[in-house]
C-alpha cells in the first residue's frame, strides 16, 4: 500500500512520521494535489489535511485520480452532498470525518448513549463549547458540529454552541447537560495532533480494503472488532 498526502503542514508532517514508523510507503506529499501525476494517484491513498477552499477545488480531481482518498479537512460540510455523489460518480471510495482521532470517536458513541439517555428522562438543557488553536479557520469545528448533530438526535433538543480560539490548543470539546439538580459533563482534550494523524493512516489502511463507496469513520472504525 502507498499512502499520497496533501497539505504538508503540521498534520502532514505528523502523518509521514507515523507511515515511517509503521514501515508504510509515503508515495509523495504536496501543496498542490493537481500537480500529482496520474501514475502515482491511480496506485496511491490520498490522506488529505489541507483547507476547506482547498477541497472544495480539488475534490473533483482526487475522486478521479487516486485509488481511494481520506479526508481529514473539515468546512465543507455546504456541498458535502456533492462531493459524495461525485467520489460515488467514479467509483473511489472515501473515508472522511470530523475528527480521525480514535478517542475522540469513542467519545462520540458516549455522547450518543448519554443523549439518549437524558433525553428519555427529560428536564435536562445540551450546551456544547470547543476550543481550538487560532490558526483553525472554521467555527465551530466539524467535531463540534457532529456532536450537535448527536445531541439533537438522542434528546430532540437543540444544543447552545460556544467556540474559543486561542494560542495552540489542539482541541477540546466539552458536552454538558444541565439540569435542575446537578449537570453531567463530558469532555475530551487532545494533547496534540498525534492521534487524529494515527486515525487518519487507520483509516486509509481500512479505505484500501474497503468495499467502493463513501463512508464516514466514526462510522466504520468499530466495525472491525
Amino acid at each position: 500500500m502507498k499512502i499520497f498526502i496533501s497539505g504538508y503542514g503540521k498534520m502532514g508532517h505528523m502523518i509521514e512520521s507515523i507511515l515511517k514508523q509503521k514501515n508504510i510507503e509515503c508515495s509523495g506529499v504536496s501543496e498542490d494535489i493537481t500537480s500529482v501525476s496520474a501514475e502515482i494517484a491511480r496506485e496511491s491513498i490520498c490522506i488529505d489535511f489541507t483547507t476547506p477552499q482547498a477541497i472544495k477545488n480539488n475534490y473533483a480531481f482526487l475522486a478521479e485520480h487516486f485509488k481511494a482518498v481520506v479526508i481529514g479537512t473539515t468546512g465543507w460540510n455546504d456541498v458535502k452532498d456533492d462531493i459524495l455523489a461525485c467520489f460515488e460518480k467514479h467509483h473511489t471510495t472515501l473515508v472522511y470525518s470530523s475528527n480521525f482521532s480514535i478517542g475522540v470517536n469513542i467519545f462520540f458513541k458516549i455522547a450518543e448513549l448519554a443523549s439518549k439517555l437524558l433525553g428519555d428522562a427529560e428536564g435536562y438543557m445540551p450546551y456544547i463549547e470547543e476550543k481550538h488553536h487560532c490558526h483553525k479557520l472554521d467555527r465551530p469545528s466539524g467535531t463540534a458540529k457532529t456532536l450537535e448533530e448527536i445531541v439533537l438526535c438522542g434528546m430532540r433538543l437543540q444544543p447552545d454552541m460556544a467556540s474559543v480560539r486561542c494560542g495552540e490548543i489542539p482541541g477540546i470539546h466539552t458536552v454538558d447537560f444541565e439540569g435542575a439538580d446537578d449537570r453531567i459533563t463530558l469532555t475530551h482534550e487532545a494533547f496534540s495532533r498525534k492521534g487524529f494523524a494515527t486515525g487518519a493512516v487507520e483509516a486509509a489502511v481500512m479505505a484500501d480494503s474497503l468495499p467502493v463507496g463513501t463512508y464516514d469513520f466514526k462510522d466504520i472504525i468499530f466495525s472491525k472488532h
